[in-house]
């Protein structure tokens, strides 16, 4: 299969010349800014910030995230603006993980957000966070021959992940950590170990889905990354139960009986625990404890790296041969055996549409890089259907686990798949950012005209035309010897009804 022109970009940096690059990964325990140099395909850190927002503790029964959290998270972001203000948008990302995953009034809150830093936030998928966080602990590693199981205690999830080299072979999220489990154990503030026990025993619950996947996969490294267990390493070097940086069973269980002497969160102290990570230790040792019962583990030694560096190494491979969103794209085409010359074709024509369109209808290279998404994806629900198969298709990429995609991205994709034909799609455009709607119904508009010049499938893709714009108005022109034009014609005449129902003006002309 062929590779999409438009989505070839050159790196924004050579070899020689640093990039600036920033992540902000807002957890469910906490939130780290991380701002780096990135020369040579190594990070040169500039400035890195932590706080324990414990967004996750303020997630109500009903779901809502409270009052409280929100402005603890708002008021962490303020502190962080500064660290960011002067680096451009293509060099900055924002993640939220699972708090922002399970909030039902996750929007508010990034609105809200947004507006602080003026940059949008990603919510990404579980298994995204797990894709990433490897990503930044086999950077901080040195090079193992064999595989690695990686381990990352979550406020509010847990990621597990098998790789080699940078190659994650399986990647998976559990709705386990340590603000949600002391939330669900240690409510009342109480230690006691029959509340261990049940906490350990749920995380072994949790643990049962991919145990035998995962020990059957093997690996030769278990690696732990994140605060717990830092904070695990820390205080088992703290009283001499194992090396720096390691985690033996023996000092774990050693840690695990010095937690149970001290009977009350708020009294938690030792040797190496910080302050600020106390009354969500015992939980985050449950979960630790499990982990290495259900993998039979003798040690696990700590990683630098985990999900802030891992945005970063992806950033930096954006727009490069390296976009871990390219694979992607590749892999769903041949998932569902699209056929790639029509998809060409399709993304041709829009592109063609674009460049006449550049002066009236301006888009940035990350929303013109929407329109090939879609032009090269528009047609994968045919693998399940042909009768509504606009709709097979946004579902299945609104639904899929598409590494390197965030949540926002997959939502306006698969918008656009949906829009390509038949009816404009009005209510869907209603659920995307309302910043983002203008944009998007643009596209749309552009890609449903790419798909019917291209009906008849031809060898090569339709750029005989003529498009202008002013404001929401369209106006597209044919030659009238062009083959099959009575066909695209016809077709036209019904887009024409489609986007004037939808509140859109298309005129259509032949010269």
């Amino acid at each position: 299969m062929t590779t999409p022109t438009a989505i070839r970009r050159m790196p924004d940096s050579t070899p020689s010349q640093p990039r600036r690059l920033a992540a902000i990964d807002l957890g469910s325990n906490s939130f780290h800014l991380l701002v780096a140099n990135h020369i040579g395909g190594q990070l040169q850190v500039v400035a890195k910030q932590g706080e324990k927002v414990q967004l996750a503790a303020g997630l109500e029964e009903d779901g809502y995230l409270n009052d409280a959290a929100m402005s603890r998270a708002l008021d962490c972001l303020t502190r962080f603006y500064p660290f960011i203000a002067d680096i451009p948008s293509t060099g900055f990302r924002v993640v939220g993980t699972n708090a922002l995953r399970d909030a039902k009034n996750s929007q508010t809150f990034i609105e809200r957000a947004e507006t602080v830093l003026g940059h949008p936030i990603e919510i990404i998928s579980g298994r995204e966070e797990a894709r990433l966080i490897y990503l930044g602990a086999a950077h901080a590693l040195a090079d193992v021959h064999g595989r690695r199981l990686i381990v990352d205690i979550g406020g509010g999830s847990t990621e597990f992940i098998i790789g080699e080299q940078f190659e994650p072979l399986a990647l998976e999220s559990l709705h386990m950590g340590c603000v949600a489990y002391t939330q669900r154990f240690f409510a009342n503030g109480e230690i006691s170990e029959k509340r261990f026990r049940k906490a350990q025993l749920a995380a072994t619950s949790e643990l049962a889905h991919i145990r035998r996947h995962y020990r059957e996969l093997g690996w030769s490294d278990p690696v732990g990354s994140s605060g717990t267990i830092k904070a695990a390493a820390a205080v088992i070097a703290a009283h001499g139960d194992g090396p720096e940086g390691i985690i033996t069973r023996q000092g774990l269980w050693a840690l695990r009986g010095r937690i149970l002497k001290q009977k009350q969160l708020n009294k938690l102290s030792m040797s190496g625990l910080k302050a600020d990570r106390a009354t969500v230790f015992p939980a985050g040792m449950a979960i630790l404890c499990a982990i290495f019962d259900t993998f039979e583990l003798d040690h696990m030694r700590y990683s630098d790296g985990a999900l802030r560096e891992g945005v970063l190494y992806d950033l930096a491979g954006r727009h490069t041969a390296e976009d871990s969103r390219l694979q992607t794209l590749e892999a769903l085409r041949q998932r569902y055996r699209t056929d790639p010359r029509q998809a060409d074709n399709v993304g041709e024509t829009a592109r063609t549409c674009l460049t006449q369109l550049a002066s009236d209808w301006p888009f940035s290279d990350e929303q013109i890089e929407y329109l090939d998404w879609a032009a090269q994806l528009h047609e994968i629900g045919l693998a399940i259907s042909h009768s509504q198969f606009h709709r097979h298709g946004a579902y299945l990429i609104a639904n899929s686990d598409l590494p390197g995609f965030s949540r926002p991205e997959q939502q306006a994709l698969a918008f656009l798949v949906r829009a390509h034909r038949r009816k404009f799609p009005t209510k869907e455009l209603e659920t995307v950012p309302a910043g983002f709607r203008p944009v998007l119904a643009k596209l749309a508009r552009l890609l449903r005209l790419a798909v019917i010049l291209n009906h008849s499938r031809p060898e090569r893709a339709m750029t005989q035309l003529s498009i202008k714009a002013e404001g929401d108005r369209l106006d597209i022109t044919l030659d009238r010897h062009l083959p099959e034009l009575a066909l695209i014609i016809n077709d036209l005449e019904q887009e024409v009804e489609y986007q004037r129902a939808a509140g859109f003006t298309l005129d259509v002309r032949t010269t």
